[in-house]
């Protein structure tokens, strides 16, 4: 196979976007099998699956199928009432980490890949050799490699392809084997059934046995201390080395992110892999600094370059932030050039803007703004669906997006 680039498609409206934007494939799932459970969009379910991988082909692309849960008896008992679903919708491939749910998927599922998820630690050569011989197409390797570990297991095991996560989110357990939702939500919020409460994003504060109304910093800003919260991954700009590795496929984390997260992200790293394979890898920063306009906890390389240390974590923070505001969709067009769109955050005539479309990337201006019955309005709020006339506007309006210009609190 050629160089995939592989997207987050939590739900059918982000699997379109993200096939638009570049990626090569998506990986989705369906609620109570995958390791993230949706809550907003067109969701992905049994009765949609089918259609949905559908959609994926029929924009070129491949889909893979996460049941990458830690299965109890109930889980696989579940799994063997909708599996032949599973089968019927075609996926290119299976997405698991349980020995249970592969022993089921090899049964019923016999000519459907079977690729064995980031959740299983595999850190070595001798593991991937293992999961080849059980079956397995691909080896999604553990994060917590380096680069130079990764070139070693493909010189070890040529026969399998490899997958990479290069960017999103980071977990601070071992690849995600984490229980502290479990803890602290009384087993209401079960993070290996894909409903995490993400604990480490919180903040903590010191309180000694005695003294049970003191609340001590633990970190001396004002703001408490995310000791537990990694920053988020961003390898673009050692793309050049994971591909000389010998890895097949580049994968990126976010099945709950926004729509605006999928397609800038995907487009960011579809430029970066078409530069470095069309031979230039010496100017990767820029597409560090669009990413950089995307909601992030702050960037590192984690492990990749065999330096993880505490630099890699986000002491004050545990939301997203974002160099760049996404303001808004494009919806329709009417024949006076005014743009039917959806807000996502406030709007006003004269606003200097960035457009991103799957093929253009440019500045513009807000000229005007009406409501549907074509009076002009002096603000869009956010979440209205209004009508915007653009000093320049997308060729192609479909799937395009418009953002604030700049990065705000970083590099220019």
């Amino acid at each position: 196979m050629g160089l995939e680039l592989l997207m987050p498609a939590g739900n059918i409206e982000k699997l379109e976007y993200a096939i638009r934007y570049g990626a090569d494939a998506v990986y989705l799932g369906v609620v109570d099998f995958s390791l993230r459970a949706m809550r907003k969009g067109e969701l992905i379910t049994l009765d949609n699956i089918k259609e949905a991988i559908a959609k994926a082909h029929e924009l070129g692309a491949k889909a893979y199928l996460t049941l990458n849960i830690f299965a109890f008896n109930n889980d696989i008992r579940q799994l063997e009432e909708c599996i032949d679903i599973f089968n019927d919708a075609k996926p290119d491939a299976v997405i698991l980490s349980d020995f249970g749910v592969f022993n089921l998927v090899r049964k019923k599922m016999p000519n459907t890949d079977i690729h064995i998820s980031t959740q299983t630690n595999t850190l070595n050569y001798e593991s991937v050799k293992f999961w080849r011989d059980l079956g397995a197409s691909r080896v999604i390797l553990a994060r917590e490699l380096a680069i130079k570990d990764i070139a070693e297991i493909r010189r070890q095991v040529p026969d399998v392809e490899l997958e990479s996560f290069v960017h999103g989110a980071q977990c601070v357990s071992f690849s995600g084997r984490c229980l502290l939702s479990d803890y602290f939500s009384k087993g209401e919020r079960k993070a290996n059934h894909g409903n995490c409460s993400q604990p480490c994003r919180w903040s903590y504060k010191l309180v000694e046995s005695t003294r049970p109304d003191e609340y001590l910093e633990i970190n001396q800003d004002g703001r408490g201390s995310h000791i537990l919260s990694p920053k988020d991954l961003c390898l673009v700009e050692y793309l050049p080395q994971l591909i000389d590795a010998g890895i097949d496929s580049l994968k990126v984390e976010g099945r709950t992110k926004s729509l605006y997260y999928v397609s800038a992200v995907a487009k960011a790293y579809r430029q970066a892999i078409d530069e470095i394979l069309a031979g230039n890898k010496n100017d990767l920063h820029k597409y560090f600094l669009e990413l950089k306009k995307v909601g992030n906890r702050g960037y590192t390389t984690g492990f990749a370059l065999g330096d993880n240390n505490g630099e890699s974590y986000s002491y004050d923070i545990s939301k997203g932030l974002a160099g760049a505001d996404f303001l808004c969709e494009f919806w329709n067009k009417r024949d006076d050039d005014f743009y039917l769109v959806k807000i996502k955050n406030k709007m006003i005539p004269g606003d200097e803007i960035e457009i991103i479309t799957p093929d253009e990337q440019f500045t513009s201006k807000v000229l005007e703004i009406q409501d549907e019955k074509g009076l002009t309005l002096d603000v869009g709020n956010t979440n209205a669906e209004v009508y915007m006339k653009f000093s320049v506007a997308p060729k192609n309006y479909k799937y395009a997006m418009a953002r604030t210009i700049g990065i705000k609190g970083g590099e220019e």
